[in-house]
């Protein structure tokens, strides 16, 4: 358990396991989206911290990689029960860092952060390579050596969720790692680092520098010493760094935005997917790249789902998120807020009607400051408008009927996206051929967000490259080298 001390409203860089303040002495303010203020300030890192993480890094790196399966396994064992003794504070700082309902911070963000890291603790001790015999004198053998000092750059939207996951299989794989939290949810990747250091994990091994993406994570993508780099965030800054990387021969795994769809069939289970779709839509304000944010639905079923959803989606409640009824917390930041209230307008400009919500919301209390809006419903849009078209992630959703199986898939597969697709339907025939028709990494079955980290994960067309989880993001941060012998 993390001693619990005054926490220094400061935040610091966490390199060669100890904390540092910013080489430019200058910090960032952060604001607390349920109240709309500033209650803490980061450091605003530039190349030099960078440079220091990386030399932290590469000294560490021989130690680390050298290191038994068996010990790393134990240590990253020993974060992860670190992070599960440590729930409670970590939720609280996640939802006051994010927005996000507490009861949702405490129940899937902490708990999956220990999972990621129990997770590669346990599949490192089963990581193999292949082996290929050539008849009788001749046998071929892939060896997997880590990389070396890897760069992990992760989102604001599941702050501490995303970052472990890739940090974890990092650091299972014998890698060390220089890694930027987002600037705008940064604290429990600073109280993360306080755990690392508890657990005792080796200096230098994982180095947290906080900042700017345009500064510090410019700086990562472009140091010479770092060989791979792993980032969840928009398409716009995937697209930056391939371009900044990729001539640089880094390997790259990118997981970018979405607009998923979710596909009703008439023949579905219309109360369980009722259900799921309220969450599927809405959960963590819609601010998770897997949302259904295009829901299209069979027409025998249209107005019945259209009536139901609506008011589901009208009692869900907008407020305090530290509140255990509370179902719509704040969003991230007030220029998120703005760019959501933007989309909402714009969807009636471009002739859509607005079933449920669309407005800002000012609860009572601490939180009448707070960056707050409506679950929205939007109807009677065409499937290729901007609405449709363009990545919105916020609590906003449009809805449109369908007639034919190839006339949803048509429009399921519009965008340029293809993260996540959702389908419903009672007939397993029909399952099969349209997850296979459809233009995505990932396709849910009557259920959604139902998770097998066994699995690989990411989207095609401009929803990213590459796989995270399992297998994948070990093979992601090692690399193979073919040993031929001749008896």
């Amino acid at each position: 358990m993390l001693k619990q001390k005054k926490e220094d409203k400061y935040f610091k860089n966490y390199i060669g396991g100890d904390f540092h303040a910013p080489i430019s002495q200058n910090y960032l303010e952060n604001y607390s989206p349920p109240i709309g203020q500033v209650y803490s300030y980061i450091p605003d890192s530039d190349e030099r911290d960078v440079e220091l993480a990386v030399e932290a890094a590469q000294k560490a790196f021989p130690m680390w990689s050298n290191t038994t399966l068996e010990m790393r396994s134990r240590m990253l064992m020993r974060i992860a029960d670190l992070i599960e003794q440590n729930v409670e504070r970590l939720a609280l700082a996640e939802t006051e860092d994010n927005g996000k309902p507490l009861s949702l911070s405490s129940t899937v963000d902490i708990p999956r952060a220990a999972s990621n890291f129990r997770f590669f603790a346990t599949a490192i001790l089963h990581f193999a390579s292949e082996s290929h015999a050539m008849g009788k004198d001749v046998v071929n053998y892939t060896l997997r050596k880590p990389l070396g000092v890897v760069g992990c750059i992760s989102p604001w939207n599941l702050p501490l969720y995303l970052f472990t996951w890739k940090i974890a299989p990092a650091l299972a794989a014998g890698n060390t790692v220089v890694a930027k939290p987002s600037e705008v949810t940064p604290r429990t990747a600073f109280l993360f680092s306080e755990i690392c250091q508890e657990a005792g994990l080796p200096e230098g091994v994982l180095n947290i520098v906080h900042g700017l993406g345009t500064k510090a994570g410019r700086a990562i993508v472009t140091n010479p010493d770092i060989k791979a780099i792993s980032f969840t965030g928009s398409t716009r800054a995937g697209k930056e760094i391939a371009q900044t990387a990729s001539p640089m021969f880094k390997k790259l795994s990118l997981e970018l935005g979405g607009k998923n769809p979710n596909i009703i069939f008439a023949d579905c289970d219309f109360q369980q997917m009722l259900t799921t779709t309220i969450r599927s839509s809405f959960s963590n304000q819609g601010q998770i790249c897997l949302c259904g944010s295009r829901i299209f639905v069979q027409r025998p079923i249209y107005e019945r789902f259209k009536t139901e959803f609506t008011a589901k989606a009208y009692l869900l409640k907008v407020g305090d998120p530290m509140e255990e009824n509370t179902h719509i917390g704040a969003l991230v930041s007030k220029e998120h807020t703005d760019k959501i209230l933007h989309y909402i307008d714009l969807a009636q400009k471009e002739g859509g009607t607005i079933l449920a919500g669309g407005k800002q919301v000012h609860p009572k209390g601490r939180c009448s400051e707070g960056w707050f809006v409506e679950p929205t419903v939007i109807e009677g849009l065409p499937y290729d408008c901007r609405t449709n078209q363009e990545e919105i992630f916020g609590p906003v959703v449009t809805i449109m009927p369908f007639d034919t199986e190839d006339e949803v898939i048509k429009y399921a597969n519009s965008t340029e996206y293809g993260l996540a697709a959702t389908v419903w339907t009672s007939n397993l025939q029909k399952a099969h051929r349209v997850a296979e028709r459809l233009e995505s990494g990932i396709v849910w079955v009557n259920c959604w967000m139902v998770r097998d980290l066994r699995t690989p994960f990411g989207g095609v067309k401009n929803s990213g490259v590459g796989r995270e989880g399992g297998w994948e993001a070990l093979r992601f941060f090692t690399e193979p080298k073919n040993v031929c012998i001749k008896f």
